[in-house]
């Protein structure tokens, strides 16, 4: 449980809609999200509720190192021109 100290002044609640377009993903997947335990959210009366500083660690936990995703780009061969992708020039 969060103590009400940890939660600063300058911290500022989004509703999920507001949380969901930050993020740029839907309501939907913010739901997953917080009951996967990705993003803590906070019951208030009949509306959750996210802090914004929690949203932008989430973001910031989400960011790619450099050189982690070559698996996902095709190792083009300079000798073979077939293998050029469509659209790049020499």
């Amino acid at each position: 449980m969060i103590d009400a100290d940890q939660i600063q002044a300058s911290d500022q609640w989004l509703g999920t809609t507001a949380a969901a377009k930050r993020l740029g993903i839907t309501t939907r997947t913010l739901y997953r999200f917080i009951d996967e335990g990705y993003i803590a959210a906070y019951r208030m009366g009949r509306v959750i509720r996210v802090l914004r500083s929690d949203v932008d660690a989430y973001i910031e936990a989400c960011r790619i190192e450099p050189g982690t995703i070559s698996h996902l780009y095709p190792d083009v061969n300079p000798k073979n021109p077939s293998s050029t992708p469509a659209g790049a020039s020499n």
